[in-house]
């Protein structure tokens, strides 16, 4: 809508909010926000994203990882743009049963599945709050010890996914941590967990009761798979506007307050987006015990159920899946008579 509607270039101002157009209900982000696909910044990128639209355009159809019940007036807005080519499957996250498919959900983890869970189940329910700001995210180290400063703050118990990497910032955070004794200090209310992490495994077990997060449409959707409320911090891509899903449409999740659009490899140029004081007070306000937190913690499941109701035998996604799978039956099948 962005793109077609030309409002990224017609915007006056990057910091002033526009109101994007033909939406179902009024949605507002500033130019600085809006998606890399819309802007153009970066030739290499630009020539990249042109063909992915082109790729769209020219395509069949469109499979969603979403479901009709959660979003219908965008749904079918989209649908008929797609001249009815198009067919929610989602929660595709709910796909995973059990604990060994939940656990090998994405690369092999970097803890075992066991101990994951061993330290979970020793929380109270919904007590934990899960960290995990993408496998892309580049965080800078003085940006990492913001959040580790703040987490420990909070005194809430936590579960905190750390990037790996031989980069001079990754070295300079893990310094720190062995250094100022981070890990020794939290070790009975903090799990750190370097490299990937069985995400699944984790927001599906009864202990979490948040999760802060990058807002990338897998993670969004595994949370909201989950029925687990979220914590938003967006970094690039389309993140900054799928956090206005989760915020103000969804209302499953509290800004943790990130207003700058962080482009790929100008991190250190960038600095620290958000600091150790807003951090701590998003999670408490996500965290602790409260009237207005335990309403979205009960939307948040609701959402889950939703979810898997439709992915159920006879449920919307299902249905939308077997709609596909016929819709391709009967392609070939036509070409085919054709073709005789």
């Amino acid at each position: 809508m962005i793109r077609l509607s030309g409002l990224h270039e017609s915007a006056d101002s990057s910091d002033e909010p526009v109101l994007i157009p033909n939406m179902p209900r009024p949605i507002q982000i500033t130019k600085d926000k809006f998606p890399a696909s819309v802007k153009k910044s970066n030739p290499a990128f630009n020539a990249f994203m042109k063909k992915v639209r082109e790729g769209e355009e020219s395509a069949y159809g469109v499979l969603i990882n979403s479901f009709e019940e959660l979003e219908p007036e965008y749904v079918e807005p989209f649908r008929e743009a797609r001249r009815g080519k198009a067919w929610c499957i989602g929660p595709v996250s709910l796909c995973h049963k059990d604990e060994m498919d939940l656990a090998e959900r994405g690369n092999k983890a970097s803890i075992e599945k066991n101990q994951c869970l061993k330290w979970l189940d020793s929380r109270e329910p919904n007590s934990v709050l899960y960290v995990c700001l993408g496998s892309l995210s580049r965080l800078i180290a003085a940006q990492l010890i913001e959040l580790g400063t703040a987490l420990e703050a909070s005194e809430h118990p936590f579960i905190w996914v750390i990037r790996e990497g031989e980069s001079k910032q990754t070295l300079e955070f893990e310094n720190w941590l062995s250094r100022e004794g981070f890990e020794e200090r939290n070790k009975d209310r903090g799990l750190l967990i370097k490299g990937w992490a069985p995400q699944m495994l984790i927001l599906s077990h009864q202990a979490i009761g948040g999760f802060l997060t990058h807002c990338g449409w897998n993670s969004t959707f595994e949370a909201l798979g989950a029925g687990v409320p979220m914590i938003t911090w967006p970094l690039f891509g389309e993140q900054f506007l799928n956090e206005k899903v989760i915020v103000d449409v969804l209302k499953v999740g509290y800004r943790v307050g990130v207003d700058v659009y962080v482009e790929w490899g100008q991190e250190e140029r960038i600095g620290v987006v958000v600091k150790r004081e807003e951090i701590e007070r998003g999670v408490r306000k996500l965290m602790d015990k409260s009237e207005e937190n335990e309403e979205m913690r009960i939307r948040a499941k609701e959402i889950g159920k939703m979810g898997r109701r439709a992915m159920e035998s006879g449920g919307s996604s299902h249905l939308n899946l077997s709609h596909f799978i016929q819709d391709i039956v009967n392609q070939v099948r036509d070409k085919a008579a054709l073709i005789q």
